[in-house]
């Protein structure tokens, strides 16, 4: 819908507000076949609803919760919320279609002032006019403008069918509880649904929710790849989105207009993640490397591309996107390309990482042992790609006892020290699952690791654990435990679950972390 060419979108408009047109005709003029279906179907369901007991009430709660002051508080309530998450151009397109039905609900009202049913329950009188219906054009901008966003943020197919379904069904309910409380005529409920919609449309076609490139926003930056030499390369993960002809169209598209060669393309498999498309592109001369995947094929790309000088763009695609949420990328698809072709280039470290039973390995995120490494081990990939990080919050439930080994820890090849504790998590950056701040002071260029050790005895224990992670608090005692060095070396007492970046290595004893300072280019917003 939102790449749609204008001429479709305004035609569609024209549609909704071509059949207003008829409709507010039809109704000045009496026609009566209009004229009898209305009074029968209003006078039909008031009468209906004045022998059903309580219905009355909770229909009259319904049409408070749905009116004027509501709708209006509802949108500028999204709208903030748009615009805090950085969606500027979203939050002034969802209040700005709202204002403008309300101002012309408002205004049509006084000017057709077509009487009320004079089926009341409660009985009672509105003083303003019937036609349009001021409940069901604001639900119709409101829903609409919702779903416009929710097919341009929300990336699961399932969730925007659910969103949109959810919408319709809210949308259907007003409109019954308008006609069974005799409020409106089924035109009057008609002729908001075309109205609402058409404003959607109509402001579709001339301000595109989509954000604008930082290419066009912000000074342009000094140029690090000479113009006569833009080779750009994409490595993609194809079951991380949803229509690969559409995502390759859009990275074409938006590499054409920021100025680069069209991309070459290389796709991941289950036996290669990335390691060998990241290859293949900086053999072949690459100037820019975007990925486009979960975490996993991020950190194959970007461990292959490391001290090569080539910066890696990130497209995130996955789940948790560690990596891409704590270099503040977006994650609405296009705005994470408009930073990848148009961001700015910063030199990050990466953690080299061995132990027993694993190839030597790295990790740009984090590597855990115990409880959340249980975490990932424990996620059932169906339910993963149906509900997404809701399975691992139904993992963790699961594995919240996990029980506490001994462990002994040493920083920077000093003497051990021993602990014991449910789960032992080394990261590189601050926030890690779900935007827990469990490592504030780590930062992704610093060349040291942090080191948390989480122990709590109880199950009720990890409620003030979590509200001492929450707001941050430094200090140390029994429960956690913090470390920080550019080397570090974990072995447990017996196996343990553990991870990179999210993903489960297998159960082992021992994990040795190095960290590699400013070791990779990645494209980060301006």
């Amino acid at each position: 819908m939102i790449d749609r060419p204008r001429a479709i979108i305004l035609s569609w408009s024209a549609l909704c507000f071509g059949l207003f047109v008829l409709i507010t005709v039809l109704v000045t003029n009496a026609w009566g076949p209009l004229h009898e279906l209305d009074h029968d179907v209003t006078r039909s369901a008031a009468e209906w609803t004045r022998d059903r007991g309580a219905l009355p009430d909770v229909l009259h709660v319904l049409e408070l919760a749905t009116g004027t002051i509501a709708s209006a508080v509802a949108t500028l309530l999204v709208g903030v919320l748009l615009w805090v998450k950085g969606h500027h151009r979203a939050g002034l397109y969802v209040v700005g279609v709202v204002a403008l039905t309300m101002a012309s609900v408002h205004t049509l009202k006084w000017v057709v002032d077509r009487d009320r049913p004079k089926w009341w329950v409660p009985e009672e009188q509105l003083t303003n006019g019937s036609f349009p219906s001021g409940h069901a054009s604001y639900a119709a901008a409101i829903g609409g403008a919702l779903i416009v966003i929710s097919v341009m943020l929300v990336r699961r197919r399932g969730l925007r069918h659910l969103t949109v379904w959810a919408l319709v069904l809210a949308f259907l309910l007003i409109c019954a509880d308008r006609l069974l409380l005799g409020r409106h005529f089924p035109s009057d409920l008609a002729a908001g649904l075309l109205l609402g919609a058409g404003f959607v449309l109509l402001g579709l076609a001339f301000y595109s929710p989509l954000p604008k490139s930082t290419a066009l926003t912000t000074a342009p930056l000094v140029a690090s790849v000479p113009a006569s030499s833009r080779d750009l390369h994409v490595v993609l993960n194809p079951i991380k989105v949803e229509d690969v002809g559409q995502f390759r169209a859009i990275v074409s598209s938006m590499a054409r207009e920021a100025g680069w060669s069209e991309p070459s393309w290389h796709y991941t498999t289950v036996e290669d993640p990335g390691t060998g498309m990241a290859h293949a592109a900086s053999v072949s001369g690459a100037d820019l490397v975007i990925v486009c995947g979960g975490d996993g094929t991020v950190r194959e790309v970007c461990a292959e591309l490391a001290g090569t000088g080539i910066p890696v763009g990130i497209i995130p695609a996955g789940t948790g996107n560690l990596l891409a949420r704590n270099l503040d990328i977006p994650l609405y698809i296009r705005s994470a390309i408009d930073v990848a072709l148009n961001g700015q280039d910063r030199a990050i470290d990466m953690v080299e990482v061995s132990g027993d039973g694993i190839e030597d390995s790295h990790f740009m995120v984090m590597a855990g042992m115990g409880f959340d490494a249980a975490i990932m081990e424990g996620v059932n990939e169906d339910i993963k790609k149906r509900v997404g990080w809701l399975a691992y919050v139904l993992s963790a439930l699961k594995s919240l006892m996990f029980p506490a080994v001994k462990v002994e820890v040493s920083v920077d090849d000093g003497p051990a020290t021993v602990h014991r504790a449910r789960t032992v998590l080394v990261g590189n950056v601050g926030f890690l699952q779900a935007g827990m701040p469990l490592l504030p002071d780590a930062l992704i260029d610093d060349g040291v690791l942090d080191v948390v050790l989480l122990h709590p005895k109880k199950f009720l224990s990890w409620i003030p654990l979590a509200i001492r992670v929450l707001t941050k608090r430094s200090k140390t005692d029994e429960t956690i435990e913090r470390f920080t060095g550019r080397k570090v070396v974990v072995r447990a007492a017996a196996d343990t679950p553990r991870q990179l970046d999210g993903d489960s290595i297998g159960s082992g004893r021992e994990l040795v972390m190095e960290c590699i300072h400013g070791r990779l280019l990645v494209r980060v917003p301006r």
